[in-house]
């Protein structure tokens, strides 16, 4: 049954993208807000399908941290599931991304349309020239940047190494972070197709300040909140398949966030 309803949920998924990113290159000429407005639909669409068909439900926590204004948005990526989440928590966002994922049939053109900032891997010190550029004309319209500093989708059962490039942007660009930790990947595996049920907990963390902070500094600030948050809310018995058990105790002591 797990791998019936997973079926189709994707299927209903790839009907959704199909749809949303056709109504995203038609309605190119719009502001960016009322091209957001649709496609927060998209992502409510899949987060509660998924919900519906697979029993993978979730909460967030923290509401209360989220400011009026743009913010640099740090999160774990351990799945396909917090890109849509992300979408419906935060309003309006764009994504730091690989350059290469715009060439993704329907999905790549819709996120092309949504003022993404694509980035090339390997150009190294480039590559952070133009997050710190693009990213701060997105602050500046308004709208908050997505980022996932461990670069790709990780395991559930530990951390991924933290690149600097994200806060160098959120420190040159002056505007707060705000941290966000979340266990999906328990449910919807990086690797995996099977959902399986489950209660994801999303949970956002108070404002960072950046101005006058190192990068590094700023860095190892947002990874010890984040990580801390992941022994709280990560559940014992719940690694994807294939990986090791789940960390027990925390690196260090970072703030609650509470």
């Amino acid at each position: 049954m797990l791998l019936i309803r997973s079926l189709l949920f994707s299927l209903m998924m790839i009907l959704y993208t199909v749809f949303f990113a056709t109504l995203a290159i038609l309605l190119t000429p719009l502001p960016f807000i009322i091209r957001s407005s649709v496609l927060r639909w998209y992502a409510w669409l899949n987060i509660n399908t998924l919900r519906l068909l697979c029993g993978v439900r979730y909460r967030v926590e923290g509401r209360e941290n989220i400011p009026d204004g743009p913010v640099v948005i740090f999160s774990k990526h351990q799945s396909t599931w917090e890109t849509y989440a992300l979408q419906t928590i935060f309003m309006p966002i764009c994504y730091v991304f690989k350059h290469e994922l715009v060439w993704v049939p329907f999905f790549g053109w819709a996120l092309a349309t949504m003022k993404p900032i694509a980035i090339k891997r390997g150009s190294g010190k480039r590559a952070v020239e133009t997050m710190t550029r693009v990213g701060k004309q997105r602050l500046d319209e308004g709208i908050s940047v997505v980022i996932f500093p461990e670069g790709t989708r990780t395991s559930p059962s530990g951390p991924g190494r933290y690149r600097i490039g994200g806060a160098v942007m959120a420190v040159e660009s002056g505007y707060p972070v705000v941290p966000v930790a979340h266990n999906a990947g328990e449910c919807w595996p990086r690797k995996g197709f099977i959902k399986r049920p489950g209660l994801i907990t999303v949970r956002v963390g108070p404002p960072i300040e950046t101005r006058g902070k190192a990068a590094e500094v700023l860095l190892e600030e947002i990874r010890q909140w984040i990580e801390t948050q992941m022994v709280e809310i990560s559940r014992p018995g719940y690694p994807a398949p294939g990986d090791a058990p789940l960390r027990q105790t925390p690196a260090s002591p970072a703030p609650s966030g509470d």
